[in-house]
């Protein structure tokens, strides 16, 4: 019996399926092809495709005035809620795994909560609400920011605690064997190895985190659909073209960050396949991680 495991979960199609498959696909593809044709169309009768609703993204000034500062102020943004969320992941995903109740407790009032929270109410209560506490104006940055990481960071947070309940129990327990306290378990053995498991799950929600900055412009934060599709729309009169224009950069963006997790996803494959062997001897299948975690340096 084959050991491949992709065997067991997907069954080779034979003559007939493929035949069956290449036809819906042609299928599929010529109904797309109608349809893009049928939205250009429409929009072409009401003169969307005109030149002069296209001809200010040929000018410098659209760019440098409307386009490229949302941008930079989408990027900030994602950038900073990007690594308070991964930080607040991994800390509550290891609180909720604490043998102590009343750390894992909380931590997962505290996940579950943010996580059924709609990340827009989160943002209107922080830049709305948080003023009557603290009695100082709430920055639309840091409203989107904490809203951003508090909702994604959640998501996060399952992302890694099934991480690392889905590495091998002989892990932690070759670990404890040798002496290792938890923590250092925790920091070196689980969670490099929950991290790479898990790591399309977490590309995915940080895409998710980097379209979901566009609702900071309901809270007055002026990123790419703010500047780059309202004001340049009420300002030149080419709303749709500009939602066009902000949705390829979107796609680019994300593409881009999916390109990245793919080139360290490859790489971080290629050094947990080759894991140094300690004392000339070739290292067991089921300690890799703890192998390369207590190797002496040097």
């Amino acid at each position: 019996m084959s050991s491949n495991p992709d065997a067991v979960l997907y069954d080779h199609p034979g003559p007939r399926a493929k035949t069956r498959n290449l036809i819906l696909t042609i299928i599929f593809g010529i109904a797309l092809v109608a349809l893009l044709w049928w939205v250009y169309d429409k929009f072409d009768e009401k003169g969307q495709w005109a030149g002069p609703l296209w001809r200010p993204f040929l000018e410098g000034s659209t760019w440098t005035d409307y386009i490229l500062p949302g941008l930079w102020s989408t990027v900030k943004a994602a950038a900073v809620a990007m690594l308070l969320s991964l930080v607040f992941g991994i800390i509550f995903a290891v609180g909720r795994l604490s043998d102590h109740w009343w750390v894992s407790i909380p931590a997962g009032v505290v996940v579950e909560f943010f996580r059924a929270v709609p990340l827009l109410l989160m943002m209107f209560f922080i830049f709305f609400g948080v003023p009557f506490l603290t009695e100082q104006p709430m920055p639309p940055f840091w409203a989107v920011v904490i809203g951003l990481t508090l909702y994604n960071g959640s998501v996060l947070a399952e992302a890694f605690r099934a991480g690392i309940r889905a590495v091998p129990r002989g892990q932690s327990e070759a670990a404890y064997a040798i002496g290792m306290r938890k923590n250092q378990v925790m920091r070196e053995i689980l969670i490099p190895q929950a991290a790479r498991a898990m790591l399309p799950v977490i590309v995915s929600q940080l895409v998710v985190l980097v379209k979901d900055t566009a609702l900071g412009y309901i809270i007055g934060y002026t990123e790419l659909l703010q500047n780059g599709v309202n004001t340049l729309g009420a300002n030149y009169g080419n709303t749709v073209a500009a939602a066009i224009v902000a949705a390829i950069i979107y796609v680019v963006l994300n593409a881009s960050l999916t390109f990245f997790a793919g080139v360290l996803e490859r790489r971080t494959r290629r050094s947990g396949r080759a894991p140094r062997a300690g004392r000339g001897q070739p290292a067991a299948a089921g300690t890799v991680g703890v192998t390369a975690a207590v190797e002496p340096q040097g």
